[in-house]
């Protein structure tokens, strides 16, 4: 079975945790890491100044004196430019980074048997360790040094002092447990904004996908309802007049008009949708009731369909989207009444009935069984015949605009006695 990949959360620890670049992790950039190595290297380098300073001051004249400056010196170059190197190459192999600490370890070992005052320049050398070795290799080495500093005290003339062999053991440990503890700190935090980033990515790339869903569905319903419609009676208008064209021909030009006609509207709607997507009949300040009234005017027209528009109730101002919704709505139903309900007259009416705004599109056509049909079929029977199979799209479109504006649509029919489709919208509460 194949292994989950880790998060971005993990990755991010597991890169930034104590087991790859140190107890803190890298340091790579930093400003607050090179300033503590600043002052890890400038505590070292004072403390190497004490205890030297100590050294002559008590034993000036003795043989190893030479060799305990010649390391102090060499300590004194050593640990900065191991700092150094460490900070400018951060990414390189393990034992690049490592051997500069190896080395002034064992000069500060050679210097503490030596002269034990050295011993506590321990104290920045197990920081450094801390922040330069993984946990399982830092651990043992503080252990090491706290033991050689525990020694070196024990030396010291003046008998033996309690207090400065717990004293090494108690320091080593706090600091050792701190900065154990500011490493996991650190890591979770580092996984927590990983997770947090990672997981905006993947909620704006999850808003761009719905957006660009939602909007392609948006286009399908708009082209369902004015292109693909004006197309539909331009080709009916024009097979009319290819009928005619011998027998009538004032009928038949009058036909071809007509086609051009709604070959011009479709271009505004074709123009309107590159700008805002807005219905032309809505532009210019014009009502949803006086664009339904001429959709009326204009269907009777153009299909030689009676179609008559009925207001019921005093308007109320509607949401753009919630007229440019209704009116495609009606715009749908009324072709779906002109192709497939063979009906005789139609109606639509407009009802704000205090709370909710109803669009009702009624004919007198044959009708079918919605519960036969289903959600894909079509006002006035649209779901018969090879035509209704291509044109399914009219009541899911129309849900799809009512759920948006948290309407809904309901059709009522039956064989032989005409369809009604009725479309309603609440109203925003004053």
């Amino acid at each position: 079975m194949q292994q989950p990949r880790p998060t971005a959360g993990r990755r991010a620890a597991g890169r930034t945790g104590a087991g790859r670049r140190g107890v803190l992790g890298p340091d790579a950039g930093d400003p607050d890491a090179g300033r503590l190595a600043l002052l890890l290297d400038s505590a070292f380098l004072l403390l190497l100044a004490a205890s030297l300073n100590r050294y002559l001051s008590h034993h000036s004249g003795n043989a190893q004196a030479p060799w305990v400056i010649g390391l102090s010196a060499a300590l004194a170059v050593a640990q900065p430019a191991g700092s150094w190197l460490d900070h400018r190459r951060p990414t390189a192999p393990g034992r690049r980074r490592r051997w500069p600490l190896a080395l002034v370890v064992a000069l500060w070992v050679v210097l503490v048997l030596l002269a034990p005052s050295f011993a506590w320049c321990a104290v920045p050398l197990v920081y450094t360790a801390l922040r330069a070795l993984p946990a399982k290799a830092a651990i043992p080495l503080v252990g090491a040094l706290t033991l050689l500093v525990v020694i070196a005290e024990i030396r010291l003339p003046g008998g033996v002092d309690a207090t400065l062999v717990l004293l090494p053991p108690a320091v080593a440990a706090l600091a050792t447990g701190v900065f154990l503890f500011m490493a996991r700190q650190a890591a979770r935090q580092r996984a927590l904004i990983a997770d947090l980033v990672r997981t905006r990515r993947e909620l704006a790339a999850t808003e761009r996908r719905e957006g660009t869903l939602a909007e392609r569905e948006r286009l399908a319903m708009e082209i369902h309802d004015t292109l693909a419609q004006g197309l539909s009676s331009q080709q009916m208008l024009l097979q009319a007049a290819e009928r005619t064209w011998d027998t009538h021909p004032a009928t038949a030009r009058t036909h071809v008009r007509t086609a051009a006609e709604v070959a011009a509207r479709n271009l505004a709607e074709a123009r309107r949708f590159v700008h805002d997507l807005a219905p032309v009949e809505l532009s210019d300040g014009r009502t949803l009731d006086r664009a339904l009234r001429a959709l009326a005017e204009r269907e009777s027209a153009e299909s030689g369909l009676p179609v008559r528009f009925h207001l019921d109730g005093t308007p109320v101002p509607l949401p753009t989207a919630a007229q440019s919704a209704l009116l495609r709505i009606a715009q749908g139903a009324l072709a779906n009444v002109r192709e497939h309900a063979g009906a005789s007259a139609a109606a639509i009416t407009l009802s704000f009935l205090g709370d909710q705004a109803v669009l009702d599109v009624a004919d007198d056509g044959r009708g079918f069984d919605p519960d036969a049909v289903g959600t894909g079929g079509g006002t006035g029977g649209e779901s018969g015949g090879e035509s209704g199979s291509r044109r399914g799209y009219g009541l899911p479109a129309m849900r799809a605009r009512l759920r948006q504006l948290g309407g809904r649509l309901t059709v009522e029919s039956t064989p032989g006695e005409g369809t009604v489709v009725s479309a309603t919208v609440p109203l925003e509460q004053r």
